[in-house]
């Protein structure tokens, strides 16, 4: 999600919504496999996913929905490769 923040005159788009950094915030803190397998994002990103895929049902997406779902689409598939990863260190 994208907000229009103004900046003396010109307009700044800044990103609100950032799946990524949900992630890289939580794998920066060195999590264990253990803290790896019950991550979860943020409820508001869970939220924000929840939002889009809702008004995907409802009809065609923005450009920008569109592409804000595909990102937390790979988000999840990243996430999913880590957490095998770490069920086979748990389950060694």
């Amino acid at each position: 999600m994208l907000d229009l923040v103004v900046e003396g005159r010109i307009v700044v788009a800044v990103k609100t919504f950032d799946l990524w950094n949900d992630v890289d915030e939580f794998l920066t803190s060195t999590p264990t496999p253990t803290q790896i397998l019950a991550f979860r994002p943020s409820r508001r990103a869970r939220e924000r996913l929840r939002h889009l895929l809702d008004a995907q049902q409802s009809g065609p997406l923005t450009v920008d929905e569109d592409a804000e779902l595909h990102e937390a689409l790979a988000v999840e598939a990243f996430m999913r490769r880590l957490k095998v990863k770490a069920l086979s260190k748990v389950g060694a």
